[in-house]
């Protein structure tokens, strides 16, 4: 396996700060092995591309995931999890279909504006979600016959990483985003699967700080992954 850094290219998370990434390579074993491994050590996944930031200047990209047998609901998230009860989840291999990406258009400009992603293309999309050498599946979430929300999802031996969800968000009061995360915990529940990693999180980054709202949340941080200790509120995923 072969590590290359990229050049630096403008941060994604953090306004007028450049970033640079770890590319992961593999040869002789198969990527899924790959990726098996090195999601334990704060990597994560886009498209065909295994990465990790590696900036010389900034480490405020922080690696997190859930430990699910752990994670107590709050009361808020508890009246989250019964008021979306009604939304039919499937399965599916990664696929095109022009009314998933119709939503996710809908959903990066809604939540969005001025993002990188805002005017994705056909390709883009399907370079950034539909393209995968792991075990991966897409999920819908119907209400009656109306998408409501879809999420990309790869499975690990010890979990699920959370790739991306978008979802609809003309739906008025709605809390899909916080939602998807209590039925990701409780797919890795009766998977028998002890994490769900969650990506990277960014504490001056407002998009990213709903995450320390599912407790106990681990960082992985010299080397290793503990438990983060965080007092505030955070943000709500909702609301992006």
């Amino acid at each position: 396996m072969d590590f290359h850094l990229t050049e630096y290219y403008p941060c994604s998370y953090l306004p007028d700060k450049s970033a640079r990434s770890r590319i992961a390579v593999a040869h002789n074993s198969p990527e899924s092995l790959v990726y098996a491994r090195l999601i334990r050590q704060g990597y994560r996944r886009s498209g065909h591309f295994i990465y990790r930031p590696e900036c010389d200047r900034c480490q405020s990209c922080l690696p997190v995931r859930i430990p699910v047998e752990q994670f107590c609901a709050s009361r808020t998230q508890r009246r989250v999890w019964k008021q979306h009860q009604h939304l039919l989840a499937a399965w599916h291999p990664l696929h095109y279909n022009p009314a998933h990406l119709e939503l996710y258009q809908r959903y990066q400009h809604a939540r969005h504006t001025g993002g990188s992603m805002e005017n994705d293309s056909h390709a883009q999309y399907c370079d950034f979600l539909l393209k995968s050498n792991v075990d991966s599946f897409l999920i819908t979430f119907h209400e009656n016959d109306q998408l409501r929300m879809i999420s990309i999802i790869d499975q690990v031996p010890d979990g699920l990483s959370s790739v991306y969800t978008f979802f609809d968000p003309s739906v008025v009061n709605a809390s899909y985003g916080t939602f998807n995360i209590l039925w990701q915990i409780e797919q890795c529940l009766s998977r028998h699967l002890p994490y769900l990693y969650l990506g990277y999180w960014i504490a001056e980054n407002r998009k990213m700080r709903y995450k320390s709202n599912f407790k106990p949340l681990q960082v992985f941080t010299g080397n290793q992954w503990q438990t983060m200790h965080l007092t505030a509120r955070a943000d709500n995923p909702d609301a992006l």
